[in-house]
């Protein structure tokens, strides 16, 4: 009886471990269906990746200056693809691998201010930089960064997330390709993998100009990278800098500044 006992126990604990699982990753897969910034409202229900800090910092960092044609590889919802065309007179397409995240991102354009200069083509980027004569003088991109073999449920969540369908070597071969002979790419990575992208950045013939490192609070290491990278300059210097996002449990002016043109 002991034994029975015991057993429907250990069962019940199992389940509900089994639960809380499943309801997690569903809430993370499934996010609010919609987020809202100062002058346009992204909906995200169709699509892997949610919006976030990284895809807001880099869009807001980005310098557009000169910018009159520039292209987001894995646009997602088109937030930073949006966020561009807030600040600047460019034009912008935003190319995305998979379907239905590319039909969102294009409704959440045609929704926007900015409309008129802004699209979405649904593209796997190794065939869209070959068969493509475009070239862009800003290329932005957040790219999949997750290179570790655990997965979670959700095959679009795993196409937004892991490297391996979309590895750092293609991703700087085709903006080394699709760039104009001075444009600029423009992208956000964890720290810790940020060093092996440079290397194989460089190996294209794109320089390192510009490099933040982003601490999300006092005392901790930089968790992510923004960088940008130029071509046909070789002996460019790069600058350094730092942004702290919060301290004592707040936002940072330098953070409350940067994004304050987006976020409400």
């Amino acid at each position: 009886m002991k034994h029975k006992i015991m057993f429907l126990y250990i069962r019940n604990v199992i389940l509900r471990i089994i639960n809380i699982f499943v309801q997690e990753n569903y809430k993370a897969d499934m996010g609010n269906e919609y987020f809202k910034f100062k002058q346009f409202i992204i909906k995200q229900e169709k699509c892997g990746m949610k919006v976030g800090t990284d895809g807001v910092l880099l869009g807001a960092w980005t310098d557009t200056r000169e910018a009159s044609n520039i292209a987001d590889i894995g646009t997602g919802t088109g937030l930073i693809a949006i966020m561009l065309a807030q600040k600047c007179g460019a034009n912008i397409t935003g190319i995305e691998i998979n379907e239905d995240a590319a039909i969102q991102a294009k409704e959440n354009m045609d929704n926007t201010l900015w409309h008129d200069r802004l699209n979405a083509v649904k593209a796997d980027i190794n065939d869209y930089y070959l068969y493509n004569e475009s070239k862009f003088d800003l290329i932005v991109s957040n790219p999949p960064f997750f290179i570790e073999d655990v997965k979670g449920y959700s095959e679009k969540r795993n196409m937004a997330r892991h490297t391996d369908s979309f590895d750092f070597t293609s991703l700087v071969k085709a903006v080394s390709y699709m760039l104009t002979s001075d444009g600029r790419f423009c992208v956000i990575l964890p720290a810790t993998c940020s060093t092996d992208f440079i290397g194989e950045a460089i190996k294209t013939g794109l320089v390192l100009t510009k490099r933040t490192e982003i601490i999300t609070k006092p005392g901790v290491k930089p968790k992510r990278i923004l960088m940008e990278f130029c071509k046909g300059h070789k002996n460019a210097p790069t600058e350094f800098s730092q942004l702290l996002l919060s301290a004592n449990g707040e936002k940072t002016d330098e953070y409350i500044e940067l994004t304050k043109d987006y976020y409400l």
